[in-house]
């Protein structure tokens, strides 16, 4: 599976390890950033990361911050994303499986780093429920 990856300063060691784990397992990985602790603008790597998913270079985002809501309303700015926060496995799952959402947000000040790992091993292993979830996702764009 193609996945595009990017943070912020606050979240560069959940990024790191969410590559080293996602590639041992067999995927590849595109890192957009950030890979330091110096502060930068976290709307820059939530649209490259988009950037990716919208010209099918990736199958899916993840993107991580502090809270992950500045990454999230920057990813949904995108017309062709539907980025979902997730804090639990339960709402990795449920963004797919309800929203068919292709981009993940994880809030690395209120998660661990395993947790975030999880979180993106249920979301990618949900399938889009489609049926009435999904004449609700049509209705999402403007």
């Amino acid at each position: 599976m193609k996945i595009s990856i990017g943070c912020d300063h606050a979240a560069v060691e959940h990024k790191d390890y969410l590559i080293q784990m996602l590639e041992s397992e067999g995927h590849q990985v595109s890192n957009h950033g950030t890979d330091g602790p110096d502060s930068v603008d976290y709307p820059d790597f939530a649209h490259a990361v988009c950037e990716d998913v919208e010209q099918d270079a990736a199958d899916f985002g993840i993107l991580l911050c502090g809270s992950a809501n500045g990454m999230a309303m920057s990813a949904n700015k995108h017309q062709g994303i539907r980025c979902g926060l997730c804090w639990l496995p339960e709402v990795g799952e449920l963004v797919k499986q309800h929203n068919n959402a292709n981009v993940i947000a994880l809030p690395a000040r209120f998660i661990n780093k395993e947790m975030a790992l999880e979180i993106t091993f249920a979301y990618m292993n949900t399938s889009f429920e489609g049926g009435r979830h999904e004449r609700r996702v049509n209705k999402i764009s403007c």
